[in-house]
């Protein structure tokens, strides 16, 4: 019998995005105007560096993805402005320690008055790093906002705490992004008249899906089953399994090593879960990490869409956690996008124009089919 090749770089460490037969092409040269075309350079810190390097990493990466955010011929797309509108309002409300927390609200233009499905958007960067309020995130709430056929939904964009704190260079640990996400779903719930809300849902990619999920289960955990009707996690950061051992990893999550340095890498995951988990105490809690989720919690879930990018070291962390949804019964679709790397089909706006679009209406029409369904035991039949 003919030896059959490992995939990726568990077959042949030397290939990276760029020479990958699977790569989307266009995706590629998006990558490479912003110089990460090739092999991204694995950290030289762990998470038994000093805290002094560790929170220096973490600035150092949220200044980076701001500045990658902030290049927007990624992201603009011609005319683009002149035909997709909305309008935009902010609200104060308490957040998870009683605090302050602006919420962004994203409506179609001329949805005044009109009942509508509601979409929570939590933005990703690992719970941890990227600000809520910059252009991409705005573009990305527009977007979902105008999809689709019919009225579109209302996106509401709570500005959660990062794990790491810019303003002090400190760190703010799980739970505390948390308790402002499921504070805002509590608020946005008990003022869905006011709002012109007909039905929730939860979504968001990267530490964004994580904290989308999160939420729905504290809140299930909370008896406040009805709050989050459906979830929609974009390549979820749900393993917290980033410093595992490689044999670990290679049976369990092998995209980790097979994808490393494709665009993310697994040491800059493990640093990015020290400052949401500082001490290691939340290493198997669901709330910090769904994919330990239980059997008979995940059960429990209301009806999901999990999507994976073909080449994101994140991938398989999804992939099980749908696989485990579905075999538990929950109302749970999963998809794969290929040839793209982590939250690819979410933040390449220009070059993966096609994949970018699908998704948002993917995300309306999973809204909308969820508008009058009734509730029962956490799941919600899709019409």
């Amino acid at each position: 019998m003919a030896h059959i090749k490992a995939p990726g770089q568990l077959g042949d460490p030397s290939i990276n995005i760029a020479t990958d037969p699977r790569t989307n092409a266009a995706m590629l040269r998006g990558l490479t105007q912003i110089g990460l075309g090739g092999k991204m350079p694995a950290p030289s810190l762990t998470r038994a560096s000093t805290k002094s390097d560790l929170l220096n990493f973490l600035k150092a990466s949220h200044e980076g993805f701001q500045m990658i955010y902030d290049s927007m011929d990624l992201f603009r797309l011609p005319d683009d402005d002149e035909k997709r509108r909305v309008t935009v309002e902010t609200k104060t409300i308490p957040g998870g320690d009683g605090q302050d927390m602006k919420l962004i609200i994203t409506r179609p233009e001329g949805a005044k008055g009109k009942e509508l499905p509601c979409v929570i958007y939590y933005h990703g960067g690992g719970m941890t790093i990227i600000p809520t309020d910059n252009p991409i995130h705005r573009l990305w709430c527009r977007d979902i906002a105008t999809a689709g056929a019919g009225d579109g939904v209302i996106v509401i964009m709570p500005d959660f705490r990062n794990a790491y704190d810019d303003a002090n260079h400190a760190i703010r640990p799980f739970p505390t992004g948390l308790n402002d996400c499921t504070a805002a779903a509590e608020w946005i719930h008990a003022h869905k008249q006011e709002l012109g809300i007909s039905t929730i849902i939860a979504q968001g990619e990267s530490g964004g899906g994580n904290l989308a999920i999160a939420t729905t289960m504290k809140l299930l955990r909370d008896g406040k089953k009805n709050v989050i009707e459906g979830v929609y996690a974009l390549c979820p950061y749900i393993s917290g399994m980033y410093d595992s051992p490689p044999e670990k990893l290679a049976k369990e999550l092998p995209s980790l090593l097979e994808f490393d340095g494709y665009f993310l890498t697994l040491r800059g995951s493990e640093l990015t879960a020290w400052g949401y988990d500082p001490e290691g105490k939340f290493r198997t809690e669901p709330l910090a990490w769904p994919y330990h989720v239980s059997d008979e919690e995940i059960a429990k879930m209301p009806p999901m869409t999990v999507v994976v990018d073909e080449l994101d070291p994140l991938r398989d962390e999804g992939r099980r956690y749908a696989q485990r949804a579905i075999k538990a019964g929950v109302d749970c679709v999963a998809r794969m996008n290929l040839g793209t790397v982590h939250a690819g089909s979410s933040i390449m706006r220009k070059e993966l124009k096609e994949t970018r679009f699908s998704t948002c209406w993917d995300i309306v029409r999973f809204a909308q089919s969820l508008k009058d369904s009734p509730v029962s035991e956490g799941n919600i039949s899709r019409l």
